[in-house]
């Protein structure tokens, strides 16, 4: 009987480590965008992802001070420490160009672009 509890327990640990395996592998893939925020700016400025599916936003910090991702059109807004970043994750949008920016420095201002 020890040893059935045993063997659901590693049946289901090897199923979530599958489900947690899987989780890495989509991370970087066509849903996930990588933003620098250095010297004043992001880059990429417009990157393209698809239309119709959850996005996976990953900002970096390379400044000595905190920044403010903001977009009202994602509706996200994150304040990120200086030298470090933040993982966002946005709900599935529809086709059009999405502005976000700095609240701290609205000057540096970029678009997701979702087709």
């Amino acid at each position: 009987m020890l040893v059935d509890v045993v063997r659901r327990v590693v049946v289901a640990g090897g199923g979530l480590g599958m489900l947690l395996l899987a989780t890495q592998v989509q991370a970087g893939g066509p849903n996930e965008i990588c933003l620098t925020y250095a010297n004043g700016q992001f880059e990429p400025k417009e990157p393209t992802v698809p239309a119709d599916a959850p996005l996976t936003i990953r900002v970096k910090n390379m400044e000595g001070k905190a920044i403010e991702f903001e977009s009202e059109t994602l509706k996200i807004e994150k304040v990120i420490a200086a030298n470090s970043e933040a993982i966002l994750n946005v709900r599935a949008m529809k086709s059009g160009r999405y502005e976000f920016y700095n609240d701290f420095n609205e000057k540096a201002r970029g678009f997701v672009n979702v087709q």
